[in-house]
């Protein structure tokens, strides 16, 4: 597997639930891992976590049990791919992992640290929404991957997400996705509606990191539990998965520098296409 000792983190983010989100992070670990590059998938879903379920798995220890002194994250640790791609679950109706104040988020992340810079890629599957343990995960990422729909719905919710992070966190970058595109057309027309909104009330430019089309093989996949990328690798879904693990391969190889100075979980210069 790749070098690593320079972790690239990446939030998956979406202002509403139901827009593929889990199922593009998810994917992304598997992509990745299918070009040899080492991946860390956590859960951060805190309160309903769902990879494991994709996965068809249970996991014996999660996120939740960190919380307690006696337990390391190698604990935690599941491992999906030998020698390169892994899970830190969370736990579903827990809202003590919802509900962690500052104090409880920086003792995981310390716990956290020494292991998440082991491997060469950080994917953080971040809860729908703008609970402060989504805003944290995302503020403290290298780099933030907005998923969005064509819905008008995940747009103004989309949007809303942003514009917490910008006011509350003065976090200005952002990467959008447009996921279940009918066509590579509406998808950019997708993302120019939610871009000028961005540059005319929040001053910022979000950057397009492409799309995600509509696939019969995706849910086919869900309810399979088998990942896309195992399940139909072929498809047209997984091969636009694939195009996007290749920018974020590309990126990480071009910012070696950068990341050597950072922990997996601080803020970083952004990918500016």
């Amino acid at each position: 597997m790749s070098n690593p000792n320079k972790t690239l983190s990446l939030a998956v983010l979406s202002g509403k639930g139901g827009v593929g989100k889990s199922n593009i992070a998810l994917n992304l670990g598997y992509a990745l891992y299918a070009q040899n590059q080492s991946a860390m998938l956590m859960d951060c879903d805190l309160g309903l976590a769902n990879l494991d379920v994709m996965l068809g798995i249970s996991p014996e220890k999660n996120l939740q049990d960190l919380l307690t002194p006696e337990v390391s994250p190698l604990d935690v640790v599941t491992v999906l791919e030998k020698n390169g791609l892994d899970l830190l679950p969370a736990a579903s109706g827990v809202p003590e992992l919802v509900e962690m104040d500052e104090e409880q988020r920086e003792e995981l992340f310390r716990k956290l640290k020494d292991l998440l810079g082991r491997y060469s890629y950080l994917i953080l599957d971040l809860g729908a929404g703008i609970s402060p343990t989504v805003l944290s995960f995302a503020s403290m990422a290298h780099l933030r991957l907005v998923v969005v729909t064509p819905e008008p719905t995940s747009l103004t919710d989309g949007y809303a997400l942003m514009k917490v992070l910008v006011n509350k966190h003065h976090v200005e970058e952002f990467h959008v996705l447009v996921n279940d595109a009918a066509s590579t057309a509406e998808a950019k027309a997708t993302f120019t509606r939610l871009a000028a909104a961005c540059r005319k009330f929040l001053d910022i430019d979000p950057v397009y990191m492409g799309s995600v089309r509509h696939d019969k093989a995706v849910p086919d996949s869900v309810r399979k539990q088998t990942p896309l990328m195992k399940n139909a690798p072929r498809s047209g879904a997984a091969r636009d998965i694939l195009a996007l693990s290749q920018i974020l391969i590309k990126y990480r190889e071009e910012n070696q520098a950068f990341l050597s100075a950072s922990s997996p979980l601080s803020n970083f210069p952004a990918f500016k296409g």
